[in-house]
């Protein structure tokens, strides 16, 4: 089975390629193209207007007997969209454009006839002065003289222009001056406002600083002196409070405390009481009150309270002494 896509075809032994018959095709045959209208152009027969690049199917041709520097000119056949009528145009490698036949007229082209005028006269003068130097001077006299009168006519539009303008160059001076002086004073006051509000912020943080700087450091408490010489100055005062009470030791816990004066009131004694009682019941009542309040567990109170009942005792014994001394 013979592949789908042959690549290579069969040539036999006794293949000559000089006996294949050769096509003879005319010289000025056409070929169909599609392009598009080089330019805008209107139609003789309608006044149909064909503007720049617009489709055709077109028919081109090459023209005989015409070339440039052996580049063949070719020729396009078109029909107009409305009338259908015909119209031709060929490639023009002189001047890279292209060039209208009939059956059409070329739309503003101006500025073309302009300079296919000015390339003409040109040539022609380049003509005269080859052979004839009289010519060449005449020609530049000339071209001087044009060009003093382009400059006094310029010359006169600008003094035209000055009378009036009616211009006044001292007072547009002055007043680029006062403009130039007032923006610099703005940008002077502006400069010192922010100078200023610098400082100001400056001097704020620099407070709030110390202010934080002296709440952060701990005030140191200094101990006040509580010296207590006497013994019997316990009575005199009210119960601690209980935050500023001192370590507890083991031995106090079993003594108590007199948390109010009412419990020390049976401790005092009047002066004519104590003429009758004699030191042993004194001792004796002071005993029973220290175990009434052993069960109040407070160690200063306690301890003030034994020194109270040992001083109330030799105060009972001094008192006898004197009795006694006085019989």
């Amino acid at each position: 089975m013979s592949e789908r896509k042959v690549l290579n075809k069969y040539y036999p032994p006794d293949f000559d390629p000089a006996k294949i018959p050769k096509l003879k095709l005319p010289k000025d045959r056409q070929y169909v193209v599609r392009l598009m209208a080089p330019f805008n152009m209107r139609c003789k027969t309608c006044g149909e207007y064909i503007y720049k690049g617009k489709k055709f199917n077109a028919r081109k041709e090459t023209v005989q007997n015409e070339s440039y520097l052996g580049l063949p000119i070719f020729r396009f056949y078109i029909k107009c969209t409305r009338c259908l009528a015909e119209i031709t145009f060929k490639t023009d490698p002189e001047n890279t454009d292209y060039t209208m036949e009939h059956g059409a007229t070329r739309n503003f082209q101006a500025e073309k006839l302009l300079e296919e005028e000015e390339k003409r006269m040109q040539k022609e003068r380049e003509e005269e002065e080859l052979n004839n130097p009289m010519k060449v001077l005449e020609n530049r006299t000339k071209d001087s003289k044009l060009e003093m009168e382009v400059l006094e006519n310029l010359q006169e539009l600008k003094e035209l222009n000055q009378r009036q303008a009616n211009v006044d160059f001292e007072a547009m001076l002055k007043q680029y001056k006062e403009l130039e002086e007032e923006q610099r004073r703005r940008e002077q006051e502006e400069d010192e406002q922010e100078m200023n509000r610098a400082m100001l912020e400056q001097a704020q943080n620099r407070r709030l600083l110390e202010d934080s700087d002296s709440d952060e450091e701990p005030t140191k408490a200094r101990p006040n002196p509580t010296a207590q010489s006497k013994p019997t100055d316990i009575l005199q005062e009210g119960p601690q409070p209980q935050s500023k009470r001192p370590r507890m030791e083991s031995w106090e816990r079993s003594v108590g405390k007199l948390s109010t004066k009412a419990q020390l009131a049976g401790l005092v004694a009047r002066r004519k009481e104590k003429e009758k009682e004699k030191a042993d019941p004194a001792l004796e009542n002071g005993m029973e009150t220290r175990g009434t309040t052993a069960s109040t567990g407070s160690l200063p109170a306690a301890a003030a309270a034994a020194a109270a009942t040992s001083s109330l005792g030799l105060l009972g014994a001094y008192s006898d002494s004197e009795d006694s001394a006085s019989d």
